[in-house]
């Protein structure tokens, strides 16, 4: 039973982590020769001050 943890910065909209995980699933079940249904997904968003790249944090940049 395949537990996934994608973390993503806030500002996705419902479609696109809804199509995400369809195709992450999609993936998985092939790869791993399992059924979809025993794919779980935990999506994990974070702001962007909580985020930090090459020493500068997400929210610095534009």
């Amino acid at each position: 039973m395949p537990i996934l943890q994608i973390e993503i910065l806030k500002g996705r909209t419902v479609e696109q982590k809804r199509e995400m995980a369809r195709r992450v699933t999609e993936a998985v079940s092939e790869t791993l020769n399992c059924p979809k249904e025993a794919v779980s997904i935990i999506i994990r968003e974070m702001e962007t001050e909580n985020f930090a790249k090459a020493g500068k944090l997400r929210v610095d940049v534009q």
